[in-house]
């Protein structure tokens, strides 16, 4: 095992902030991370190894004892338990004689749960051995275990259909499909690879990129709408003699998935749109941030790269153009929601925990080894692409007057077509449900911008999807009227925020915990008018966080009390405020009982 650790560092010559990348490969190697190995890989980095601990303690997929030559782990989102997760998990519990959180006692196959994978345009779906297994089935699951127990490879336990377009290359041999249900005029439309790349090299210059990136207004589209040649002007006048490009790959937000078909089937097209980040800025060096959930990918997007270094647009003189060096790593994250943010991404691909960083300075300034960093997203490189090449009049034709462009959105839930649609700026809830195949009438909410945006009901079906009046990330859920919003959605999301909390910020760490609570309170019936108040009042306190997360952790409540109020009063009428529904008796001496029959 200690040759396996020294050659995995080697690897990595020895560079400290490449620890995400060593523990992700020792783990692989070893199948876990014990004391034995942290102090092994102290020795090797010569750093304490508390920061060791400090970062393994952090992250969801790493693991400190044995999870299974077979390591399963269950998407627990909302949409997934709409189409049966739990069914799904009964199954496996029953085959495998264990139940979730455990491993079976021969140590072959482990169980456990985690968060959205990014699959919710087809649950439910797991994770088994960092290999998607999409649209299960009781009868699938079946054939699973068998296998498993069989010993079967990952690869044969796939079997030999896999999904559409690059999901069957043979880097990926994945059996996840696409679902691209509507192809828009940018991301989507006509691409041949390197064009962009040519003619910037023989017509622009770095702030002629910069200035048709302005005058084409194309916001960031991970959600807050910054101004991208803003920022990438700010960024090439930063003072620093080494600049870095980061594409952040970390979509984590429930519901969200467009990003993982954009890189399926377009990755030159994010690369490229890295590339002439790279040039606008001055930056030689560019990290893809993928989510520890596509991992698959990573051989994939690997040959790919090297496929474009090949072609000349990846190294050194890129087009022939003296001074034009760029080249691109992929850096895996390990299961953090929080790394979705700029900064927390930054930390984690300095080896760190991926906590927040306060700001000032900004990225732009001070980002990755303390060096100006731009950090954009998989869309928002993509379309810069399309820009260059097109012109931003052609851009301005498209969208509305704050929001150019076309946005490619994440559509999932109780819908006939899930899947991913591209379509303009401007474009009403009505405009999607109709698309996806779901009637107004049975619909009794739309999430919009997963848990972190707002849950609206159908008398804002007619809002239209634009940063002026209804802006989002590009996640919709659909939820239909038989459901339970409270107890389906709104438990499940802040249940999610609890876990997914760095714990860095009080308000986040402490109330995430007391959300989550009195909702389950509230779902069991034992809930009270004042708990409903207590929600709201509390939700000012959640702006004092300083990420994003944070800040809209108690969103899932706040936007579904604000418009289906008469829901949560259905669950607590009749209770009064004169004494706590939720007290248990025998559950409040239960310690005390324990000691006195001790003794």
């Amino acid at each position: 095992m200690g040759n396996t650790i020294n050659a995995i560092i080697k690897k990595y010559n020895g560079d400290e902030t490449r620890l995400m990348d060593i523990l992700l490969d020792v783990q692989t190697e070893l199948g876990f991370i014990n004391d034995w190995t942290v102090e092994q890989i102290s020795k090797s980095l010569d750093i304490p190894q508390v920061e060791i601990l400090q970062t393994l303690s952090f992250y969801h997929f790493f693991h400190r004892e044995p999870r299974g030559k077979y390591t399963i782990y269950l998407n627990d989102s909302v949409v997934s338990n709409f189409y049966g997760k739990e069914e799904i998990k009964k199954v496996f519990e029953e085959e495998l004689g264990i139940k979730t959180g455990q491993v079976t006692p021969d140590g072959l196959i482990g169980l456990f749960e985690t968060a959205c994978i990014g699959m919710s345009d087809q649950e439910p779906a797991a994770l088994i051995n960092e290999h998607p297994f999409p649209s299960l089935t009781p009868d699938k699951v079946k054939n699973i275990v068998k296998l498993m127990k069989e010993k079967k490879s990952i690869e044969d336990i796939k079997g030999n259909k896999y999904g559409e377009g690059n999901n069957s290359h043979y880097l990926m041999r994945s059996l996840v499909n696409n679902n691209i249900r509507e192809k828009g005029a940018v991301i989507f439309s006509d691409y041949t690879p390197g064009e962009a790349v040519k003619k910037i090299v023989k017509e622009l210059s770095s702030t002629d990129v910069i200035e048709e990136l302005k005058k084409s207004y194309l916001r960031g589209r991970g959600g807050a709408g910054f101004p991208t040649g803003l920022k990438w002007e700010i960024a090439r006048k930063a003072k620093g003699d080494i600049k870095y490009i980061f594409c952040n790959a970390d979509e984590g937000e429930p519901g969200t998935f467009k990003d993982r078909v954009i890189l399926t089937e377009l990755p030159k097209l994010v690369f490229e749109g890295m590339i002439i980040a790279g040039y606008a800025v001055g930056a030689k060096y560019g990290i893809l941030y993928l989510r520890n959930e596509y991992r698959y990918m990573k051989n994939y997007l690997e040959h790919v790269l090297q496929e474009m270094r090949e072609e000349g647009l990846l190294g050194s003189f890129i087009n022939g153009k003296k001074g034009f060096d760029f080249d691109i790593r992929i850096q895996c994250g390990a299961g953090a929601y929080v790394c979705g943010e700029e900064s927390a991404l930054i930390e984690s691909a300095e080896g760190k925990r991926g906590e927040p960083r306060d700001r000032p300075p900004f990225p732009v300034e001070s980002g990755y080894l303390n060096k100006p960093t731009v950090v954009n997203n998989v869309e928002t490189f993509c379309t810069a692409v399309k820009i260059i090449l097109n012109g931003a009049e052609w851009y301005n034709k498209m969208g509305t007057k704050e929001s150019k462009g076309t946005k490619v959105l994440s559509i999932s839930g109780d819908c006939e077509r899930p899947g991913i649609y591209e379509l303009e700026w401007g474009f009403s809830v009505n405009d999607i449900l109709k698309k996806a195949g779901a009637k107004t009438q049975d619909v009794l909410a739309v999430q919009v911008g997963g848990p972190s945006g707002n849950c609206i009901s159908e008398k804002e079906f007619n809002r239209i999807l634009a940063y002026e009046d209804l802006s989002t990330g590009g996640s919709l859920i659909i939820i239909s009227k038989k459901r339970d919003l409270i107890k389906d959605v709104v438990l499940n999301f802040q249940h999610f925020f609890k876990e997914e909390s760095c714990g860095s910020c009080v308000p986040c760490r402490t109330l995430t915990v007391i959300y989550e609570k009195i909702i389950k309170k509230i779902v069991d019936g034992k809930g009270t008018k004042s708990d409903i108040d207590n929600l709201l009042s509390w939700a000012a306190f959640m702006k004092n966080n300083r990420c994003g997360l944070g800040q809209t952790a108690a969103n899932p409540t706040i936007s579904t009390i604000k418009n289906f109020r008469q829901l949560y009063e259905e669950k607590v009428k009749g209770n009064i405020e004169l004494f706590n529904p939720d007290f248990d008796e025998n559950s409040a001496i239960k310690d005390y009982m324990e000691v006195v029959n001790k003794k």
